[in-house]
């Protein structure tokens, strides 16, 4: 893959400052921000609804004058794209067999590409389009309404995709709202302002028929409270459809006389906002975003729904026959590693938003674990759960998730067997956090050593304890693992999994030791957002400040937890007692782990891709070289391991990323990484 094929296409929205009715000016301003658009490597360049004329031209729109002067001025755009790589779309009136239509023209390198009609005119309101404009259904005809149905001798039967020729501003193009614009490997559609926000819009239809961007050029007036129900729309829309949606409305310069328009710009992918400007400026903007339309085609690919009903029983293979497509050549040479309009989270499990949102997203988190193991407790009726408490940060979560879980349904905590299990590597920093951890929630503590079981266990099988080999680090986990088990026999209670999906994801898990449970609540929690999870806690569930001394004492382990090394302590500590043997060391950062396995999962993402959105996300914190090496760790431990996770116990889904071999991973365990290990290519 050439480093510039990354599936990107560069797209901006442009509101200028317009001025009514005055077409020449409007245009000079169209052409100046689309060669910015250029300059800026734009395939694709948006404007607002009857941007050459200004959209409040009221009655002006019957004007012999004025839809010449329009059309004038699409030639002159027209024109100004000649040699250029970027595809402008601008709104203005067009005249066809006796009728105005509200249109959006596509133009590139010279040549009008097509023209789409807006087929919903608002008429409510001070919107009154239908006395001055057709609607695009007259070019559905025959179809009925905008089902894109064809009757014929009275039988429902489908047609090929239905348009009109028309010959405007001296180009011979075609005229209808079924048209899908094919620019590099990029198929989008056009909706206009209105069509949005019909119960079921064009852009539907236009997903359905391949298209993974729609343009709206836009003409909506400002009001309180109604950008947020804008945004929420076109989230919506974006993510029903699995698309990109780029929406750009009319700004400063149009009629105020009894409407303001305040020029906003959205930019969605699959329900996610990309880019936006800041309404209500007095000068023209332009806004850019680079549409992912690899992760769409992936995410369309992997939902089996996309597409399986469409809204009026229609086939969805039938769809692709009721558009025509309309070739544009290439996407423009967009450099992407200079400059990526786009934000990469390096971070994708941790809830982002402000303190409220966040703090909305941690609690229903630890509300699905809770509600998870509560229903499996009550289901099993059993009397104990048994944990390992090592002092470290997934046992935490997981006893906190038991103890929460355990309030919920009314059961003592001392039923809660909290069991640390001390060995060669055991710090004095995690036992102590363990031990006071346990005693500040209230559970049954147990300590007991592995230390002279292991030795027994070594002298059995003939190994030297001073060989620090994998032998010695799993009858470590082994031995821990079998004490929690026969005391879950023992007390009538079943074993809580600590392990979590970034140990899934490596295989940092010892086969048949801390690999197994009889319920894993962190199975769906990544490492950075256990991590997270447990500072969550510390500064909302446990008041470090509070009255209650348990609370206050609670607060303060959670926290020195936060900043210990993640660690198996299976090793003996350096000389100084502190932990030796650091996960991350070893295996590399869980930070850029966690990158790995979203977007692989996720988005379905090459390797290289992978390291070039992770070397953007985590500029200045890691190298490229760096980033490439642990990707490569990465990918050859996520083959090698799939046998561990082919027979994991249950656990909750938390998020949209899982392993579990009965839902969203199924993967042989003898597949080979050697063509996703061969990059660069």
């Amino acid at each position: 893959m050439e480093m510039k094929d990354l599936g990107f296409i560069r797209v901006a929205t442009a509101v200028p400052s317009v001025r009514v009715a005055d077409t020449c000016s409007n245009v000079r301003e169209i052409c100046r921000m689309a060669g910015e658009a250029e300059e800026a490597g734009a395939s694709v360049v948006l404007f607002p609804e009857l941007a050459v004329t200004g959209y409040t031209c009221g009655d002006l729109f019957g004007q012999e004058l004025l839809i010449r002067k329009a059309e004038d001025g699409i030639r002159e755009i027209m024109d100004f794209t000649r040699g250029k790589s970027v595809t402008v779309i601008a709104g203005a009136p067009v005249r066809f067999r006796g009728r105005l239509y509200n249109c959006a023209i596509v133009m590139k390198n010279g040549n009008i590409k097509g023209i789409v009609p807006k087929i919903w005119l608002p008429q409510y309101n001070e919107f009154y389009e239908g006395r001055w404009f057709s609607s695009g259904r007259d070019f559905l005809s025959p179809y009925t309404a905008s089902t894109g149905r064809f009757l014929a001798n009275g039988k429902d039967t489908v047609r090929e995709g239905w348009c009109a020729e028309i010959t405007y501003a001296g180009f011979r193009c075609n005229i209808s709202p079924n048209l899908v614009f094919e620019i590099g490997k990029v198929s989008f559609g056009i909706e206009i302002c209105e069509d949005m926000w019909t119960p079921i819009p064009p852009s539907t239809y236009l997903a359905l028929a391949g298209a993974q961007l729609i343009f709206n050029p836009s003409a909506s007036n400002d009001l309180l409270a109604k950008h947020e129900y804008r945004k929420s729309l076109v989230s919506q829309l974006s993510a029903r459809n699995i698309c990109g949606y780029a929406y750009c409305s009319s700004g400063f310069g149009e009629s105020t006389q009894d409407l303001v328009f305040g020029g906003a710009a959205l930019m969605y992918e699959n329900g996610t906002l990309i880019a936006e400007n800041e309404r209500f400026g007095t000068s023209a903007s332009i806004t850019y975003a680079d549409f992912d339309i690899q992760r769409l085609d992936t995410l369309r690919q992997k939902m089996n729904s996309f597409a399986s009903v469409t809204p009026d029983g229609t086939p969805a293979t039938a769809y692709d026959r009721l558009y025509s497509r309309v070739s544009l050549g290439k996407c423009a040479d967009t450099d992407f590693q200079e400059k990526l309009f786009r934000h990469i989270d390096p971070h994708p499990f941790v809830p982002a938003g402000d303190q409220a949102e966040t703090d909305r997203r941690c609690r229903e988190i630890i509300s699905i674990q809770v509600t998870g193991l509560a229903s499996r407790l009550a289901h099993i009726n059993c009397k104990t759960a048994v944990l390992g408490i090592s002092g470290g940060l997934d046992s935490t979560l997981a006893l906190l998730v038991t103890v929460l879980a355990f309030d919920k349904l009314g059961w003592e905590r001392k039923r809660i067997i909290g069991v640390t299990m001390p060995g060669y590597g055991t710090t004095d920093r995690t036992h102590g956090n363990a031990v006071d951890l346990m005693e500040s929630l209230g559970i049954t503590v147990r300590e007991i050593s592995i230390a002279a079981a292991c030795d027994r266990h070594f002298a059995d099988i003939g190994h030297d304890k001073n060989i620090h080999d994998v032998t010695y680090e799993n009858s470590q986990a082994r031995e821990r693992t079998q004490i929690l088990m026969d005391i879950a026999n023992q007390s009538g209670g079943i074993v809580i999994g600590t392990g979590d999906l970034s140990e899934l994801a490596l295989g940092w898990a010892t086969y048949n030791g801390d690999h197994m449970s009889m319920y894993g609540v962190n199975a769906g929690i990544p490492k950075t957002l256990i991590r997270h999870l447990v500072k969550w806690a510390a500064e909302n569930r446990f008041d470090t400040e509070g009255e209650d001394r348990n609370i206050r004492q609670t607060g303060r382990i959670l926290l020195d937890i936060i900043d210990t090394p993640i660690s198996p302590e299976l090793l003996p500590a350096d000389p100084d007692g502190k932990i030796a043997q650091k996960t991350e060391d070893i295996v590399g950062p869980y930070e850029l782990h966690d990158f790995f396995l979203y977007h692989i999962f996720r988005s379905g993402y090459s390797p290289e891709k992978i390291l070039f959105l992770a070397c953007k996300a985590f500029e200045g914190t890691y190298g490229k070289e760096t980033t490439e090496k642990w990707l490569k760790i990465f990918i050859r431990r996520f083959f090698s391991q799939q046998f561990k996770r082919s027979c994991l116990p249950d656990g909750p889904k938390v998020g949209s990323v899982s392993l579990s071999p009965r839902g969203d991973w199924r993967m042989p365990s003898d597949a080979k990484p050697d063509i996703f290990l061969s990059f660069p290519e």
